[in-house]
């Protein structure tokens, strides 16, 4: 007989294989009914938001500020940067590069003016414009670093390490990235031609726009071309002339032609004063070379140097000094040519150029070059591949004629309102408002009314209300109040001693602006424009002629000042500077002034004047820039030179 509970556990024996079966069929299911399902997304409707009814506010009417602006107040000092780029070849270029900046920034304020260098000035040493034909200059300071900090070697012992720097310079073939970690100014100059008369180290940095270098073992690096004058269709042969205080050297197309440096008469080849500088690199094949004086040291002669027609190399020039004295000269002697002689007995040559000499560019040569140089400005080869169609500028000197202008009084004021001996105007026809015209001669004007004068020799006074716009403004004009100008000269002195200075001096000078106010000193409410030009003039010192050192033109109307008085200050920076060399004083002084004020139909309202002379040239002066010579009949000129160099 079987047990029950055999039975039963077979049938216990079974079951979990058939829940687990019944389970995976029901997950399959699911899975299956899972990926069948369709959902359905249900967007919800956005809220709408209605706009608040507006809300009317009561409206505040404005009021028109009123505030009282003296024209003559001085605004905050500004500081604006001003960057030049100058295309540049690749081998110029040096990573990384900075340039050191000078006194407190770019630019000075005076009164009101932004004071910017005047960029307009022209050097010996070159433009700040470039005309396409010319030699690009660029400056070095090997005392400094290129951040312009004070380099620990920058003043060793007779400056062996700085002539080592320039033998090292020209043996790598002029390698510029010997001078990599010396200050470079931010400024480059193009240079035309290179005649540098004998003057102090100490201001040549100034020509490159950096105020803060001292005249001492500096380095101007020139690169341009040389090419064929197109005026020598047959091509030219030639030498150079060339004599530098200190050292210049010329490199044509890779080799270099001439190298020269100052030295005492009778010591040209010592070792100590031309090497280690240039050492064996280059020396003379003529025995014309340091027999004649050019400038403040010998000249040499460069190798020979022959052009074809429509020929160009590639030509540097490398100028240096290390302190006093510097000068540079560069001059052409041509093959077939015959030449004056100085009293040296030496050819007078024409001056190496890439274009005729412009007018300002010989007032800043003469103005240091004393006669008998043997070099000549106005003749010679121009080594340009095409016609400039310049020429050198003369200027003739005459006595123009000069219009009546009435006298100075005592003060120096002219006035020339109706209390001056001008003629009073003549009749004319006036219109009042109401129609009617009368003939009459004006008077002046008198507690607000118009006093006219008519045929019969009758006044009558008619109130400005009554007259035509036209009239009004008629009789303002002719009869403006009296005016009292001040002629204002703000300028400080500034020495340069001290540190880097006490061994090579930059000369003390004096250094500001010019300007002048005008107080109306008559009654009356002038409201209309009165124009005023201003003009400085300074003379050089112990000669004869003159320099317009500044001239500046502005306008203001009187019942706009505040009382009365209208205040103006030049933006134009002048320097006062006298410097000896050549047992001679060169420079210009402040000598006198000229300021004239005109009504807007361009009539004479008043004047003064430091010199009674002044005026009667005022046409001429009127042609003048500032920085321009002049004689004593206003006309332009050239300034007088210097004594003759005591070496000839």
């Amino acid at each position: 007989m079987m047990k029950r509970s055999d039975g039963k556990q077979k049938v216990t024996k079974g079951m979990p294989s058939a829940v687990l079966l019944s389970i995976a069929i029901h997950a399959a299911l699911f899975f299956l009914a899972g990926m069948l399902v369709v959902f359905t997304v249900v967007k919800k409707k956005e809220i709408e938001f209605e706009p608040p009814k507006a809300v009317e506010r009561p409206k505040m009417k404005l009021k028109k500020p009123k505030v009282k602006v003296r024209k003559s107040s001085k605004p905050k000092p500004t500081t604006r940067i001003v960057t030049k780029v100058n295309r540049a070849s690749m081998p110029d270029i040096q990573l990384p590069e900075m340039s050191g900046m000078g006194g407190d920034g770019l630019g000075d304020v005076m009164g009101g003016f932004d004071m910017m260098p005047d960029l307009s000035e022209v050097s010996a040493y070159g433009s700040v414009q470039s005309i396409g034909n010319d030699f690009v200059g660029t400056f070095y300071d090997s005392k400094r670093d290129r951040n312009g900090r004070n380099l620990p070697d920058g003043m060793n012992k007779d400056g062996i390490i700085w002539k080592q720097k320039l033998y090292k310079f020209f043996s790598r073939g002029w390698d510029t990235s010997v001078f990599a970690k010396y200050y470079r100014a931010p400024q480059k100059l193009y240079a035309t031609s290179l005649v540098v008369p004998i003057t102090l180290s100490g201001l040549v940095p100034l020509a490159f726009g950096d105020e803060d270098a001292v005249g001492a073992r500096w380095m101007v690096h020139y690169k341009g071309q040389l090419v064929c004058p197109v005026t020598h269709t047959n091509g030219i042969a030639f030498r150079f002339w060339g004599s530098g205080d200190g050292y210049i050297a010329v490199r044509v197309d890779g080799k270099m032609v001439l190298a020269n440096s100052w030295c005492y008469p009778d010591r040209h080849a010592d070792y100590y004063y031309r090497a280690p500088v240039f050492g064996s690199l280059w020396e003379p094949d003529t025995s014309d070379s340091y027999k004649y004086f050019l400038g403040n040291t010998y000249a040499v002669l460069s190798d020979r140097i022959t052009l074809e027609p429509g020929e160009s190399r590639d030509m540097e020039i490398l100028l240096a000094d290390d302190g006093g004295k510097s000068g540079f000269f560069l001059a052409v002697e041509e093959e077939g040519v015959e030449y004056e002689e100085n009293r040296q007995g030496a050819p007078i040559l024409p001056a190496f150029k890439t274009i005729g000499f412009s007018h300002d560019l010989l007032d800043a040569i003469y103005k240091d070059l004393p006669e008998g140089e043997m070099i000549c400005l106005t003749n010679g080869p121009v080594f340009c591949d095409y016609d400039t169609g310049s020429k050198t500028i003369t200027t003739p000197v005459e006595k123009p004629g000069t219009s009546h202008i009435p006298p100075l009084r005592s003060n120096g004021v002219r006035l020339c309102g109706p209390t001056s001996h001008t003629p009073k105007s003549a009749s004319r026809i006036w219109t009042l408002l109401d129609g009617r015209t009368m003939e009459a001669e004006f008077i002046n004007i008198f507690g607000g009314k118009v006093v006219l004068k008519n045929a019969k020799g009758r006044t009558c006074k008619i109130s400005k209300a009554e007259l035509s716009a036209g009239d009004v403004e008629y009789a303002e004009l002719a009869s403006p109040p009296d005016f009292d100008i001040n002629f204002l000269k703000n300028f400080r002195h500034v020495d340069f001693s001290g540190g880097f200075y006490d061994k090579w001096a930059r000369p003390p000078e004096g250094q500001g602006h010019y300007g002048f106010q005008i107080k109306q000193t008559g009654t009356g409410d002038y409201t209309h424009e009165l124009q005023v030009e201003m003009f400085v003039v300074g003379r050089q010192w112990r000669r004869s002629k003159y320099r317009l050192l500044d001239r500046q033109a502005t306008s203001f109307v009187p019942s706009e000042q505040e009382q009365r008085i209208f205040e103006f200050r030049s933006g134009r920076k002048v320097v006062e500077r006298l410097v000896e060399y050549y047992n001679s004083t060169f420079g210009e002084k402040h000598y006198g002034y000229l300021v004239t004020v005109r009504d807007k139909r361009g009539k004479m309202v008043v004047m003064k004047s430091s010199h009674k002379w002044l005026p009667g040239i005022l046409e001429n002066l009127n042609e003048l820039s500032a920085g321009n010579f002049f004689d004593e009949t206003g006309m332009r000129t050239y300034p007088d030179l210097a004594n003759k160099n005591p070496k000839y």
